[in-house]
């Protein structure tokens, strides 16, 4: 005999959703509206708030800027934090206790204090160029994400498989990309999207690196924000929305995911 499921767990299940899928809809609705101001339920449908975004050069260019960052930002720390993440998990006996904790920096420091921090070092100190101080920002933003992330799934890896690969004649450097990186290739593709998503929504580290010329999507939003309060700014959130869920479908259509289950 099937159980019924109790009523209050339904309600409660109802709630949460509606909880966690209603800012979207509020969201959503607003972008649609046909006012020149931020109102809902909305009043007529519109998509000139989308044209908008597009109209605007500065949205354009922040917009590519975003995206650059987001893809050069990831890929630079899936280049540390993977060799990082294996060596952590290849050998950590030989390793000091202490060194996971200092991948872990980044996240435990408040943003706006790293933020600075890199402003003054990098952007100042150094001397490097707007858009390479925020790539480096964005990079050991999401580092920490990508040596957990795929560090989870190297230490469910059985090393025996690499070291029987080496045993019979397979150089090391060949058995990881033959052996280990394929078997680990759920944690590197979770890895690069969490990061991705991260960089192309951040502010905190962005708006102190930002500089004349060069700005992200969300840094241009807070600066439209000031002088206009349209529903551009509800369809510049939607549009971001969108990024985010292409990504994933990109990621589903040509790997998919259900290896993230596995």
């Amino acid at each position: 005999m099937m159980s019924r499921t109790h009523p209050l767990l339904v309600a409660f299940a109802g709630l949460t959703f509606i909880f966690l899928i209603g800012p979207l809809i509020i969201i959503i609705g607003t972008a649609l509206s046909d006012t020149t101001f931020l109102t809902f339920p909305p009043q007529g449908l519109s998509l000139r708030w989308f044209e908008n975004i597009f109209e605007i050069s500065a949205f354009r260019t922040t917009m590519v800027t975003s995206f650059m960052l987001a893809v050069g930002g990831t890929a630079l720390s899936l280049l540390i934090g993977v060799p990082a993440a294996y060596a952590m998990a290849r050998y950590r006996v030989e390793l000091p206790k202490f060194l996971p904790n200092v991948f872990v920096l980044p996240i435990l420091v408040p943003e706006i204090v790293l933020g600075f921090s890199l402003m003054k070092s990098v952007a100042t100190g150094l001397g490097f160029p707007i858009f390479t101080s925020l790539l480096i920002g964005h990079a050991l933003l999401v580092l920490p994400y990508c040596v957990r992330v795929v560090g989870a799934s190297l230490n469910s890896f059985d090393f025996s498989i690499e070291e029987a690969a080496v045993s019979l004649g397979c150089p090391r450097w060949k058995s990881f990309f033959t052996v280990v990186l394929p078997n680990v290739r759920a944690g590197v593709i979770a890895a690069f999207i969490l990061a991705f998503i991260t960089s192309i929504n951040d502010v905190s580290i962005s708006i102190f690196l930002t500089g004349p010329g060069i700005s992200t999507l969300p840094i241009q939003l807070l600066a439209h924000m000031e002088q206009f309060f349209d529903p551009t700014i509800a369809a510049v959130s939607v549009l971001l929305m969108g990024v985010t869920v292409a990504v994933m479908a990109v990621v589903e259509w040509t790997l998919g995911l259900t290896f993230l289950t596995k």
